[in-house]
């Protein structure tokens, strides 16, 4: 079934996903701080986001775990700063989450995200991780997210 693909907008994984959904004609948006605010100044205009009335991170990845179905952290092996708090946000609105080490053996990935996609009939996805700075992580996302997702469009 078609899967709508939301995120926060910032540099990295929220980058990478919602480029993949654009690029595979796929629903994209999510929330925003005011501003747009991300770390290279701001989202670009390109992407579909529903801007906040704050200019807060955390306000944001908070509507984003609520306003889907289910939660993909995508990472290199740690989870920390606002994508531990997107974990611990899934977990108080108990809200499905899948976390995906993108150094793993593809067909692993694949076998899990399918199942839990599945299980919990997500048909909005939230995709978090970590900004560019943080680990560069942009293209080994977009490669895997292309694989994941052409299943789901």
């Amino acid at each position: 079934s078609k899967i709508k693909i939301i995120s926060g907008g910032q540099t990295g994984v929220d980058r990478a996903s919602l480029d993949v959904a654009i690029a595979m004609g796929m629903e994209h948006g999510g929330f925003c701080p005011k501003g747009r605010l991300a770390e290279d100044g701001f989202v670009p205009l390109k992407y579909k986001m529903n801007e906040l009335e704050i200019d807060d991170y955390s306000a944001r990845t908070l509507k984003n775990v609520q306003f889907s179905d289910g939660t993909l952290i995508l990472h290199t092996g740690q989870i920390a700063a606002g994508t531990a708090l997107t974990e611990e946000f899934c977990s108080f609105e108990k809200k499905p989450l899948l976390k995906i080490n993108t150094l793993d053996d593809f067909k692993v990935i694949r076998v899990n995200f399918n199942t839990w996609l599945e299980k919990n009939s997500i048909s909005t996805l939230n995709i978090a991780g970590p900004r560019e700075s943080e680990a560069h992580i942009c293209q080994r996302v977009k490669v895997i997210l292309m694989e994941l997702l052409t299943e789901h469009i």
